[in-house]
């Protein structure tokens, strides 16, 4: 999961950075320059997007780690039995 969260925020770099690229080259078109500026934006959402589902997928393993060291009083793989459960 990680390999994709990565690819996925180097994606959303390459968007911002191209939009960048083409809003500097382009700009005697006023389309071409309002089509960049909306490829920045959208790779900017894409970004935010990626990297509040990479929080929430940290706080939800955290929170199960929470709930399983309270349960079984450590974190040990030796100490689960697959028979207590």
């Amino acid at each position: 999961m990680m390999i994709l969260n990565n690819s996925m925020i180097l994606v959303s770099f390459f968007m911002v950075f191209s939009g960048l690229w083409s809003f500097v080259s382009y700009r005697k078109h006023l389309l071409n320059t309002l089509l960049s500026l909306e490829f920045i934006m959208l790779g900017i959402f894409f970004l935010l997007f990626f990297l509040t589902l990479a929080a929430c997928e940290g706080a939800l393993g955290l929170s199960l780690l929470v709930s399983i060291v309270r349960s079984h009083g450590n974190d040990y793989f030796n100490s689960f039995s697959t028979l207590g459960c």
